[in-house]
């Protein structure tokens, strides 16, 4: 019998800091390579060159976890420099678990917003990293 289930938002954990993430509403990173059509003779080109590689994310957190995940990192999350481990896949459903370790996280912004009738606050933080190994 073949599994058609699909991967879900309950399959997906987050480990920051050494803490696993249970205020997480939303994460994403990914990988950018400046790439540039090489022209010569004729209006085609000839080959494509490649250039510097870049890795980004985002992670949104409920207040509560951003508070817990501020004071492991010793207060200011924008001096901090973590890995971030994500894992997502459900072996009781025969699914194969796929590790994402994001190496040398930093943050580039930290911002807080309220407004008029919010139920509980989230924050959205954009990080860049050094590398993506998947074990």
């Amino acid at each position: 019998m073949v599994n058609t289930r699909e991967y879900e938002w309950s399959d997906v954990n987050i480990v920051m800091a050494g803490r696993p993430i249970t205020g997480l509403r939303g994460v994403k990173y990914g990988s950018k390579q400046e790439k540039e059509l090489v022209h010569g003779k004729g209006n085609k080109p000839h080959s494509i060159q490649r250039g510097n590689k870049t890795f980004d994310g985002e992670i949104t957190l409920l207040q509560s976890e951003y508070e817990a995940f501020r004071k492991a990192c010793g207060g200011d999350i924008l001096d901090a420099s973590v890995d971030i481990v994500a894992a997502y896949g459900n072996p009781t459903n025969g699914d194969a678990i796929t590790t994402d370790i994001l190496v040398s996280c930093e943050f580039t912004e930290d911002n807080t917003e309220w407004k008029q009738g919010d139920k509980f606050q989230e924050k959205a933080l954009p990080f860049i990293f050094l590398d993506k190994k998947s074990v």
